[in-house]
């Protein structure tokens, strides 16, 4: 891949975009991790208004500190962007105190998780509608359409996504070309939704370079019958949370009424 062509090209894009859309520019939610540090700063090379939340809930230590300092690399480096940051700890806490619980713990933690991203998406689209922006997604291609690994309505609700055709090991690269800072390059990935802070690799049970791999086999028709060991391990992995969140990935069913009923 052409890093330098790669970065123009999604640049130009976001650029055209906004400009047909007639909004001011973009919001991001700036977690310390890869992608949203590769998204924010294609953002910024627009020359357009871009504006970088921080939204934390219970989190990491070290995710807040990774996230303050790109935010400070980019604001130094482009004077079209700026930054705000939102607890919503509180909020969260708040929604929790009102909500019935069950004794299966393992839903009631998926659902929280799922609340603190939905909770971001909501911030974020008030920022947008104040600001005039649109809200960029932070999403690369194994996550949106590879193993669904993205908060329905949550990280997942975005007006665009810019890096949604990148591969993982694809977004690496571009944020080493755009100079991200080497905390941020290093981290194990993570979507920072639990409080034990648990990498991606740990939540799904495989690397994305394994990941990426068998995306790849996908494509090809491959079946787990075709490999053997851990490679059979890895595709089943992936076939099971892509089978299991196809409903993230395609359009919202619609139950269509035939002429005749009408």
């Amino acid at each position: 891949m052409n890093a330098e062509k790669v970065t123009n090209y999604i640049v130009n894009w976001l650029k055209d975009y906004a400009n047909k859309a007639n909004v001011n520019g973009f919001v991001v939610g700036v977690s310390g991790g890869i992608d949203s540090a590769v998204t924010s700063t294609l953002c910024a090379l627009t020359g357009l208004e871009v504006k970088c939340l921080e939204m934390p809930i219970h989190q990491d230590i070290n995710q807040v500190t990774r996230a303050e300092k790109h935010i400070a690399f980019l604001e130094k480096k482009y004077k079209n962007v700026s930054s705000d940051k939102v607890d919503l700890t509180p909020v969260f806490e708040g929604f929790k105190s009102i909500m019935p619980t069950i004794s299966d713990n393992e839903k009631v933690a998926l659902s929280l998780a799922n609340t603190r991203a939905r909770l971001r998406m909501t911030t974020l689209y008030y920022y947008a509608g104040i600001y005039g922006l649109l809200v960029a997604g932070t999403g690369n291609k194994v996550e949106d359409f590879g193993v669904g690994f993205y908060t329905k309505y949550g990280d997942g609700g975005v007006d665009l996504s810019p890096i949604a055709d990148l591969l993982k090991s694809e977004v690496y690269e571009i944020a080493k070309y755009l100079g991200i800072i080497d905390e941020i390059q290093q981290a194990a990935p993570t979507d920072g939704l639990y409080a034990d802070s648990k990498s991606d690799e740990e939540q799904i049970g495989a690397s994305y370079d394994e990941l990426e791999w068998a995306m790849e086999q996908d494509q090809k028709n491959k079946t787990h019958l075709d490999f053997t060991g851990r490679n059979q391990e890895v595709f089943k992995i992936y076939k099971s949370r892509n089978n299991q969140n196809k409903h993230k990935m395609v359009p919202i069913p619609v139950c269509e009424i035939p002429d005749d009923l009408r």
